[in-house]
């Protein structure tokens, strides 16, 4: 196997990428993403480059361009056969081509060939995309600039694309990284934080509701870039008008006005005002050998460290009343219990000594086999399915572990958390999307529990069913909704439609949306009223800029509608290939210039060309650079160039051949050189007094609890006022301890602090001020009884 990385010439010197631009534009929720990559070619012969990157799994790629020397070439978005075949051409004939083609069995991952690029030249690829920026469980909206693609887990006899890029140094990075943004919103910018160092954000204006950021100089590429961007009053309905494009025909997609609306939908208080004791509550763990690195670079605990921690937090959270069972898989799959188990002491003692003996040993990521095992479990009468999934994400099977959640989504609510950076947002996305649930994503030195005890928030509201909608507009004017229909609604979390507006409509502005649907029976309806009138900066063509390119700001709304439409239909014809589907994916792919998996970008420049010495191969390389959470596959001239679909090469190239079991081992050695294995840091203050707790809410007055209230026994016992049980004493005290020492980890708490109040007031516990009172001495706080809720 080769020492060298990144992409190589025929005298194995590295590929000569010189830098990446990366400008930003973020408009409220939606994020316009253009990056420029700057080659050279510094070999006396003309020379190809291959690309692989991962995208968000919901962006709109929409723009790809080249400059090469004085010419500027705009690509063209053509059915992928023929993009293949005219690539294929023109460099034969000596000219130069780039082709921009995206991964039919996972649609995250993209190729860009850089084609004949001759000796002494450079050339700029400028590539533009449209995406959707997730809601944080804190209200920010999280944008991810990756650094890093992880090699996708090959399950055994499958075939697909299988692309093998892992970190380096940063002192071995050769290239430089320039990134911008620029971000404006209706509501006023709170703050932008991130988890690399950045110059001061600087507002554009008085009501700041425009601002500009910047990576501090000195960055070095070595991790993914995450922003974090909190607006004020952030969870406020919108409705956002797009113009159509003024050259398009009326009553195509381009043509027609299209309407973006961000719902936060909300239930009545007769729904809200009681959590659902009623569920099986089901968590699948990933235990392959990845799992075993840490968390980020500079962690020492290992992702399945926190994963074991986070699923006490969750398992001391479940309500008296449920059912539970805990999974976990990799090249096979183990449970704690034959089928999910009523939720009481005994149990919950026992599943938390199998998931504190959980390592990363079960080798690859077979995640199938586990889910096909617990979707032929019987359902439990009355207690609805949640299922909570936490992986890395690196597997290739990305469409049949999908098509499995969704043949199964009657059954169930998939909630989904990927793991460390590079983890497929085409996988965990995918599974919440099909399963009705919610997906989360852990990087850097985000803690994984808030995320997470958000999302068991969502499990316990009510199930959501019978969604339908209504638009109230003008005489003339019809809606055609282009999302995939909504599946699931939880309160106070963002749900998106696109809809075309299509017809004549009389000079009336105001339209109004209705969201109908049932939460635990109860009939519920959510409007929200919205002007018709287009967004000015959308309400006409905007002009190209000096380089003919399109501007950042040019019909984002359309392209994602455009996007959402074709994926939906890409998923479906991939199985059936139906020929007359096909053909309307592809010209909207074309009308629209949003890639499709069967559309490809192609740019040729036709100027005479010195002709490529010889076919190229993709050599195998597990150090391969990353650029843009991607990285660049070495190149040799050779003559087995074989089968032309990119991603068919790789795998047949980069096929992963090491043991699956040794995977996460061999990986972080190359990852961490000369690194030592994670220590296994103390358990946190918070988690040490979360695991004493038992399952009905209340804590015991033993040494273990003094210990974690930092006193001893005998303190606990002389200072317990006389006529309280040492139960409520206990809990009391642990109840007072989170109140005041824990308040910014309270969404992390919450729950289980909440059972245990139910719990004293169940048993109409005595004493309880005088309880509060003394504990409050005891420990040095001053919280009120009604703080506790009690």
């Amino acid at each position: 196997m080769s020492n060298f990385f990144g992409l190589l010439t025929p005298g194995k010197d590295q590929v000569p990428l010189k830098s990446i631009e990366v400008q930003l534009e973020v408009k409220d929720h939606v994020a316009t993403v253009v990056s420029t990559l700057n080659y050279e070619n510094k070999e006396d012969k003309p020379l190809e480059a291959v690309f692989v990157f991962p995208l968000p799994g919901d962006a709109a790629v929409c723009h790809f361009s080249a400059q090469i020397g004085q010419t500027h070439i705009v690509a063209e978005v053509k059915e992928r056969r023929q993009a293949l075949e005219e690539y294929d051409d023109a460099l034969s004939s000596g000219q130069q081509a780039f082709l921009l083609e995206e991964s039919d069995q996972s649609p995250d991952i993209f190729s860009l060939s850089v084609g004949s690029l001759p000796p002494g030249e450079s050339a700029s690829i400028r590539l533009e995309y449209v995406t959707e920026l997730a809601v944080q469980a804190d209200d920010g909206l999280r944008f991810c600039l990756p650094a890093v693609l992880n090699p996708r887990y090959q399950p055994q006899g499958s075939e697909g694309p299988s692309v093998q890029v892992t970190s380096v140094p940063a002192s071995l990075v050769p290239y430089s990284l320039s990134f911008s943004a620029r971000v404006s919103s209706p509501r006023p910018i709170s703050k932008v934080e991130s988890n690399c160092s950045l110059e001061p954000l600087q507002y554009l204006n008085t009501d700041q509701t425009q601002a500009t950021v910047k990576l501090a100089a000195g960055h070095k590429f070595d991790r993914d870039v995450a922003l974090l961007i909190y607006y004020k009053d952030a969870h406020q309905p919108t409705a956002v008008v797009e113009a159509g494009q003024a050259s398009a025909k009326p009553g195509t997609l381009m043509g027609d006005p299209v309407v973006m609306v961000s719902l936060y939908p909300e239930f009545p208080e007769s729904v809200t005002s009681k959590l659902t004791s009623c569920g099986e509550f089901v968590f699948l763990l990933d235990r392959s050998g990845s799992m075993d690195l840490p968390m980020y670079c500079e962690s020492n605990q290992s992702r399945i460290a926190s994963a074991r921690d986070t699923l006490l937090l969750l398992l001391k959270s479940l309500p008296m009343g449920c059912y539970f069972n805990i999974y976990s898989f990799g090249d096979s799959y183990e449970h704690v219990f034959p089928k999910s188990v009523k939720y009481g002491q005994k149990n919950l003692k026992r599943a938390l000594k199998k998931v504190e003996e959980m390592s990363a040993d079960l080798g690859g990521t077979e995640i199938l086999e586990s889910l096909q095992h617990i979707y032929r479990q019987p359902c439990i009468p009355r207690s609805p399915r949640q299922l909570f999934i936490f992986t890395d994400g690196e597997v290739c099977n990305i469409k049949t572990i999908l098509d499995e959640v969704k043949e199964n989504s009657e059954f169930h609510r998939c909630f989904t958390f990927g793991i460390g950076e590079g983890a497929s947002s085409e996988l965990i996305y995918g599974m919440a999307r099909e399963g009705g649930g919610h997906a989360q994503f852990i990087v850097e030195n985000e803690r994984m529990q808030p995320k997470v005890m958000q999302s068991l928030r969502f499990a316990l509201q009510p199930l959501v069913a019978d969604i339908s909608l209504s638009w109230d507009l003008p005489e003339g004017l019809s809606a055609t909704v282009l999302s995939p229909p909504l599946k699931a609604l939880f309160q106070g979390q963002r749900s998106v439609i696109h809809a075309q507006l299509t017809g004549e409509g009389s000079e009336a502005t105001d339209a109004c949306l209705t969201v109908s649907f049932t939460a635990a029976g109860h009939p519920c309806q959510n409007q929200l009223r919205f002007t018709l009138l287009p967004a000015e900066d959308t309400a006409s063509d905007a002009s190209a800029d000096q380089k003919g390119d399109v501007p950042l700001t040019c019909f984002t709304i359309h392209r994602l509608a455009a996007r959402s439409l074709i994926r939906s239909m890409d998923r479906e014809l991939l199985e059936e290939r139906e020929a007359e589907g096909i053909k309307k994916v592809v010209e909207m792919s074309v009308q629209s210039g949003v890639s499709s998996i069967f559309t490809a970008f192609l740019v040729v420049n036709k100027s005479n060309g010195k002709p490529v010495q010889g076919p190229a191969i993709y050599m195998e390389n597990p150090t391969c650079m990353p650029v843009l959470r991607g990285g660049l596959l070495d190149l040799m001239f050779d003559d087995s160039w074989g089968e032309r679909n990119i991603f068919r090469r790789i795998w047949s190239s980069v096929r992963k051949r090491t043991s699956a079991s040794k995977h996460g081992k061999s990986l972080k050695k190359k990852l961490f050189p000369g690194r030592s294995e994670p220590r296994t840091p103390a358990r946190d203050s918070l988690l040490e007094l979360v695991s004493l707790q038992d399952a009905c809410g209340c804590w015991r007055l033993d040494p273990s609890l003094a210990a974690a209230l930092g006193k001893n026994t005998e303190e606990l016992k002389t200072t317990k006022p006389a006529l309280a049980k040492k139960k409520v004493w206990a809990t009391i005290l642990a109840l007072i301890w989170l109140h005041a020492f824990q308040v910014e980890a309270k969404n992390e708490w919450e729950l289980l602090a909440l059972k245990a109040v139910l719990r004293l007031k169940a048993k109409k516990a005595v004493c309880i001020r005088d309880c509060v009172e003394a504990g409050n001495v005891l420990l040095g706080c001053n919280v009120q009884t009604e703080a506790l809720g009690l």
